[in-house]
């Protein structure tokens, strides 16, 4: 196939295509011609430090040495076969070793379903229908999910808005959603709704907003109380708060957790994990046709994405990589504070040291809401600034990586020193 150079040409092509001209995710106007380490670099030949690492996956950065080692290893044995394999048992062992609420597991492709499939066992464990999900919380593209995700209009709770066409509203009528961080409200919503909700699914940093303290306390208390199934959705913090997760860092262990992006290695592979009880509704012969969860994926589990996945976390139980990765984190975030703090601006740095976003701000968000009321105008003068000086990230993620380095760090530096001039000059 012939190569084009020009990203506006394969824009052109795309669009002939492809729905928008892109895949859905991202800017399409951007097209990745290669990443290596801590860097990419665009089809047009423009280099960047990369803090979105496609969206999470890659925290080692892009083809490290050992995780290509192990998959070329793979590759001529078998790409697939549907069958199990013994690269997919280990990894399992792996996961299920470091989730404190890790003791079965099943894998999927992606994290979407994952999200989807743990909803539908928290059902079929209890024999209820509603789920509460909380405003701005992101869990995949299932119908549940697609609730009161980024909604532009502002109903009372518990009403669930559908951010997608195609939804039914019957699907609406079993989704309760609930404003994060906010223990009165849900205390009071279980209470309202007891004996009707099977799972509550929680993001345990949502999107970028720290839960606060006692609130995720709250949650598993109340999910106790009235025997409901607490989900942490852990695709993004599983394997990158820490080893074990965002279950290990607050605390508070889930009934179930959903896992994806570092566990496949950069590879598309997914996983529900969860107490030996509730797991048991996927095996029919266990809990009787009634009670099975029906379950089945042509790529689950594949060999070559289990491999790259157990490579991966044995890289990340060396020691000192947590550490590391937290103390880029805080680098940039001192960055960042060094700039904005001279120039009167408002602003908060929200989130984790290992995944944050600035947020135009007077207050520190608690919500969605309170995140959706910051100045909007000004960060996208500060993201288009960063990524004009070599900063690539998402509009409202920054996911420093394991592959940074120092020559990285000063690039960063005089990123965040145009982008700030450039949030003044807007102001």
């Amino acid at each position: 196939m012939e190569r084009m150079t020009s990203q506006a040409e394969w824009l052109d092509r795309a669009k002939a295509v492809l729905p928008g001209g892109g895949f859905g995710n991202f800017d399409p106007n951007v097209f990745i011609r290669e990443g290596r380490g801590s860097r990419v670099w665009d089809e047009d030949g423009n280099e960047y430090v990369d803090y979105l690492i496609g969206s999470g996956p890659m925290l080692l950065g892009h083809g490290h040495p050992e995780v290509l080692e192990a998959v070329l290893e793979q590759l001529p044995r078998g790409q697939t076969f549907f069958a199990n394999n013994a690269l997919g048992v280990e990894l399992a062992e792996d996961i299920c070793a470091a989730m404190p609420c890790g003791e079965h597991l099943r894998y999927v492709s992606s994290g979407s379903e994952a999200d989807m499939y743990a909803m539908r066992l928290a059902r079929a464990f209890t024999g209820r229908d509603k789920i509460v999900k909380f405003e701005g919380g992101y869990h995949g593209m299932s119908a549940e999910a697609q609730m009161s995700l980024a909604p532009i209009k502002q109903v009372n709770f518990p009403q669930a808005i559908p951010d997608s066409a195609g939804i039914p509203q019957s699907v609406a009528d079993e989704m309760l959603i609930a404003p994060f961080n906010d223990p009165d409200y849900i205390r009071s919503l279980l209470a309202e709704y007891e004996g009707q909700v099977a799972g509550i699914i929680v993001e345990p940093l949502q999107r970028i907003i720290p839960p606060e303290p006692g609130f995720l306390e709250l949650l598993r208390t109340e999910a106790d109380k009235y025997g409901i199934v607490l989900i942490f959705d852990e695709v993004v913090t599983g394997f990158r708060f820490a080893y074990g997760g965002a279950q290990e860092l607050y605390g508070v262990t889930p009934d179930i957790c959903t896992l994806g992006k570092v566990i496949g290695g950069g590879f598309p592979l997914a996983a529900i994990v969860g107490r030996t009880d509730i797991m048991a509704h996927f095996d029919k012969a266990q809990v009787g046709a009634d009670g099975w969860l029906m379950q089945l994926g042509t790529l689950s589990g594949n060999p070559v994405a289990a491999i790259a996945g157990i490579k991966s976390l044995e890289i990340l139980r060396r020691d000192g990589q947590y550490d590391r990765l937290r103390g880029l984190g805080n680098r940039v975030q001192d960055m960042i504070r060094s700039e904005l703090d001279p120039t009167g601006i408002a602003y908060r740095i929200v989130g984790d040291p290992t995944l944050f976003e600035v947020v135009f701000t007077g207050s520190n968000p608690r919500s969605y809401r309170d995140v959706l009321a910051g100045d909007a105008s000004l960060g996208k003068h500060w993201n288009d600034a960063l990524r004009a000086h070599g900063v690539f990230k998402s509009p409202g993620k920054t996911y420093p990586s394991l592959a940074l380095t120092e020559a990285d760090m000063a690039l960063t530096e005089a990123a965040i020193q145009a982008a700030a001039k450039a949030v003044v000059d807007a102001g």
